[in-house]
């Protein structure tokens, strides 16, 4: 990822609005990468203030640390049961980072309409 605009700690924190402590601790926890630098010239880009976001959005939907950890590690999606039957597997790298979400459902709406038609109309195929 990119790092784009560079900053200093303070910069983080005001842009991403925690305290240098949380900062200090999303760190070590893996939850956001290290800063580039090295200690005494450590900086922070776009990339660090968008993995304290998508920590702190999943952290208020209700999700305990150690989940947000297994959901960020997982590498071949996460799985989000919908309904019996039905699990949507999504990314890990676009969980909670506001990526417009009604596209998807459109999307989702087409091809369930799509598929049950489908299952309806060769369920009453063989029914005749």
């Amino acid at each position: 990822m990119s790092k784009g605009l560079t900053m200093h700690i303070r910069e983080l924190t005001s842009r991403a609005g925690v305290a240098e402590r949380q900062v200090r601790y999303l760190i070590a926890e893996g939850f956001i990468p290290p800063p580039r630098g090295g200690r005494s010239n450590a900086e922070y880009g776009d990339d660090h203030v968008a993995a304290i976001d998508r920590y702190v959005r999943l952290r208020d939907l209700g999700f305990p640390p150690a989940a947000i950890k297994l959901l960020l590690q997982s590498r071949e999606g996460v799985p989000f049961p919908v309904s019996p039957g039905i699990t949507l597997v999504v990314d890990p790298s676009l969980l909670a980072t506001g990526a417009p979400v009604q596209p998807v459902i459109d999307t989702l709406r087409s091809l369930l309409t799509d598929l049950f038609k489908e299952q309806a109309h060769a369920h009453d195929a063989r029914h005749d």
